[in-house]
């Protein structure tokens, strides 16, 4: 399960920025995840729960945003959200599509005390 090396590089940061900062500890730690990042949001957030224990993180709450697959065509040069699996332009119907965002995860928000 790879959601446990992911949590483990993710507290690594936080550590990373409390001493940057010199802040006591982590209160929240925001994260957005794409659809197709190949991260499993429960897992995630179970991973983070069992690890945060022993972390400067232990108090901090995990807020997860879920990202859309967003696209644009090539075709016709519109952008939007792809909702189902299906991968093709809802406006043209092409599969020429070049993916914009919902493809990787992000650390978006540290709040540090």
């Amino acid at each position: 399960m790879h959601e446990y090396s992911i949590v483990s590089s993710l507290i690594a940061l936080c550590e990373e920025e409390v001493g940057r900062h010199k802040a006591a500890s982590v209160s929240r730690v925001e994260v957005k995840i794409g659809v197709y990042s190949g991260v499993e949001p429960h897992l995630l957030e179970v991973a983070f729960d069992t690890f945060k224990e022993r972390s400067i993180c232990k108090n901090a709450d995990f807020i997860m945003h879920i990202q859309p697959l967003k696209v644009r065509c090539c075709s016709c040069g519109s952008e939007s959200e792809l909702i189902t699996s299906r991968y093709r332009c809802p406006e043209c119907e092409s599969t020429n599509l070049e993916v914009i965002d919902g493809e990787d995860m992000y650390l978006m928000r540290l709040e540090l005390e």
